[in-house]
């Protein structure tokens, strides 16, 4: 499901110091992007057994090279999904995330905000 309105979707921040805040704030760097996409993952536990969720910000390159390194980014909005073994991740409506995760979710993408706007470009 998408996380609306956190603040962090069309934030445009250069590709390094952008992946620095990221890993220095849990998320990773997915390793399937391409010369114009990233993809960062979080993993966040859930209290029900063999249960995880992800909150995943993607952006895409508005110049430069992401495999270069010189991007400069523009985020989307982020979203929630859980993860089913072996399919992958559904990010449906549909999953019936609790409210109490659906906050937790929105809490971390707009405390991580803060820290992504510092680097945003004018």
């Amino acid at each position: 499901m998408k996380l609306e309105g956190t603040g962090i979707e069309d934030l445009v921040v250069d590709l390094k110091p952008l992946t620095q805040v990221m890993e220095s704030n849990g998320f990773i760097l997915g390793g399937s992007w391409d010369y114009e996409r990233v993809t960062y993952d979080y993993k966040m536990d859930a209290p029900e057994k063999n249960i995880t969720y992800y909150i995943r910000i993607q952006g895409y390159s508005m110049e430069g090279d992401v495999d270069r390194g010189n991007a400069v980014i523009q985020l989307v909005t982020p979203l929630l999904g859980r993860h089913y073994y072996p399919h992958g991740i559904e990010y449906g409506e549909q999953e019936g995330f609790s409210s109490s995760l659906i906050e937790r979710a929105t809490k971390t993408v707009e405390k991580l905000k803060e820290t992504v706007a510092q680097h945003q470009k004018s």
